[in-house]
């Protein structure tokens, strides 16, 4: 059965709290994120590279045509709206098929990862934006920087296939403001 509510919120922010703890130097050396490659992480450093805007859990469309993406405000079905968190994430390929398993080379062929997802900014050797929480070391500053689906979305559950296009949404594109706000 998925975690639900506080159970949900819990484990999440205890999956971030372990992430941090990866991230923290024993030494002055840079954190694995700007030491190692993607394919030279273990696998909880590779987990925590996800910020949990859950933007790449957005649906979208693709024009056959032109082969263009865009994105929609429909979220995966299995999406938690208030923690940006996979109600199963172990098991999310039973109920999803076609998500799409993150690795170094999905990566870096993929397309429509937003521009802030930590993967992507990784990949391309950039690093990690202030809200990350291995930047901030808090998992709640990609919500209180606006990055976070949370409160932008409808589930996949309550619409129709044909009418996802009145559901297109251009935020998930855009790389908000990129400054730490002072206070």
């Amino acid at each position: 059965m998925p975690l639900q509510g506080k159970d949900a919120r819990d484990a999440a922010a205890s999956a971030q709290q372990d992430a941090a703890l990866v991230s923290a130097p024993e030494t002055e050396e840079a954190p694995f994120w700007k030491r190692l490659t993607l394919e030279e992480m273990n696998p909880t450093q590779w987990e925590s590279l996800c910020d949990g805007c859950a933007r790449c859990c957005l649906n979208k469309l693709e024009d056959w045509d032109t082969g263009e993406i865009v994105w929609t405000a429909i979220a995966c079905e299995l999406l938690d709206e208030d923690t940006c968190r996979c109600r199963d994430y172990p098991n999310r390929h039973d109920f999803v098929p076609d998500c799409i398993p993150l690795d170094p080379k999905t990566v870096r062929t993929l397309t429509w990862l937003p521009p802030t997802c930590g993967y992507r900014l990784i990949a391309e050797g950039r690093d990690l934006y202030w809200w990350h929480p291995l930047v901030s070391g808090d998992p709640e500053t990609v919500h209180d920087a606006g990055i976070s689906t949370s409160g932008r979305t409808v589930s996949e559950s309550d619409i129709p296939v044909e009418e996802y296009e009145e559901f297109i949404v251009e935020w998930p594109g855009q790389i908000p403001e990129t400054e730490k706000p002072e206070g």
